[in-house]
């Protein structure tokens, strides 16, 4: 007789390590000691370490409360009218000419859209990463069957991005490959190209036939609305083909509603209708139908003149804190003056992971093992004690070797 448990389709799986984030949130919230920091997961936080509901969400959910008329299918491409009122913000005076957009489950659920559409198209194809990047995103790609070609683009001890090596990376890339990036406030490292770097970039893409992917997914934390889309428009101009994926997440607040879309530009319209089926029978063998709640809202905001204004201002009050704990941070740790010149919530401070380590166990201070910090988990009366912290943990290592830095 065959023994049932060979024939396992479980048993054939292997285990995968659980994700270093969630197991980080789990030590942080058994810590026990009162002035413990958790700067590791990447939500905004005010100064009070709470992630508030935005007032203008509030006020549209109470709109949605008394009007919506209906909780039924949206259909493969979701809500229109929640992708027609994005595309202003992201593609401004471009014009939304040979875009076609469509809602997904989050920028994760873009990306893996945008992915499978890439695969679809050109089996095999190659995806430029630049390293360090946000940790999902080679998964995505490696998932959807792409081949990944990563290059180093920053340097941690500077603290300062290799825009040479983006360049030289680049330049080896064909016709027809993808290269992956992202639009503003750059994750992990917060090091953003200049907007004559990113022109520089858009004619590389021009000349080579690359297939700029863009990752939209913190516009309004960096510069602001319109300067944290204008290199990535750049690009568009230059770009016959493009990609551009989107989360509603961080700029408002609506991180457990999944809200995100891809859109898809082309010249052609042949290849941007064949781009647009494709979208949709890929999302439609995906998740069917998107979830509503989050596009319900964003569009509420968004065709409303007095939400947009509350959603803006709400906004920018999030950006200045960011750009205030960046400052104060730049200023007070000695190595880390560049940091001024950097964008968004993150930074990846030039620690081992053994460091890290002496942080969490000596100083109640969680953040990746990589040294990426969120910056939204530090407030004024805490940043001393961390800047502290920092400068300790780097000049024991200076003096002695442990072995957490093996």
């Amino acid at each position: 007789m065959t023994d049932a448990a060979s024939q396992s389709v479980f048993g054939g799986l292997s285990p995968h390590e659980p994700d270093g984030l969630l197991a980080l949130i789990g030590a942080c919230r058994a810590d026990a000691r009162p002035h413990k920091l958790d700067l590791g997961v990447g939500v905004y936080r005010d100064q009070h370490g709470r992630t508030p509901v935005f007032g203008a969400v509030k006020a549209a959910e109470r709109h949605l409360l008394e009007m919506q008329d209906t909780k039924s299918y949206l259909g493969p491409q979701g809500d229109v009218g929640f992708l027609d009122a994005l595309k202003p913000i992201i593609f401004g005076s471009r014009g939304t000419a040979g875009v076609f957009g469509a809602q997904t489950p989050g920028g994760t659920g873009a990306l893996r859209l945008a992915a499978d559409l890439l695969a679809s198209g050109r089996p095999g194809a190659r995806v430029f990463i630049g390293d360090p990047t946000w940790p999902n995103h080679p998964q995505i790609f490696q998932a959807a069957g792409l081949r990944l070609e990563r290059y180093g683009c920053f340097d941690a001890t500077t603290q300062t991005a290799d825009f040479d090596a983006t360049m030289a990376a680049l330049e080896t890339a064909r016709p027809g490959d993808a290269v992956l990036l992202q639009a503003c406030c750059h994750n992990p490292t917060g090091a953003d190209p200049s907007l004559d770097q990113w022109a520089t970039l858009a004619r590389l893409i021009e000349r080579r036939g690359l297939i700029p992917l863009i990752d939209l997914a913190y516009q309004g934390l960096g510069r602001g609305l319109e300067p944290d889309t204008a290199g990535m428009r750049r690009v568009l101009e230059a770009a016959p083909e493009a990609l551009v994926a989107y989360s509603c997440d961080k700029n408002f607040g609506l991180y457990r509603e999944r809200t995100g879309a891809l859109f898809v530009l082309a010249r052609d319209p042949l290849h941007l209708a064949n781009a647009a089926s494709n979208i949709l029978a890929l999302a439609g063998a995906s998740w069917a139908m998107p979830p509503d709640h989050g596009a319900a809202v964003v569009r509420v905001i968004l065709q409303d003149a007095a939400l947009s204004a509350q959603w803006e201002a709400e906004l920018e009050t999030m950006r200045q804190r960011l750009a205030g704990m960046r400052k104060a941070l730049a200023s007070q740790a000695t190595n880390l003056a560049a940091l001024d010149g950097h964008h968004g919530m993150f930074v990846s401070l030039p620690l081992t992971p053994g460091q890290v380590a002496r942080l969490r166990e000596t100083h109640a201070i969680y953040c990746a093992p990589s040294g990426r910090i969120n910056l939204a988990g530090l407030t004024p009366e805490t940043l001393s004690n961390f800047t502290h912290a920092y400068e300790a943990v780097r000049q024991a290592s200076s003096v002695g070797t442990n072995v957490h830095d093996r």
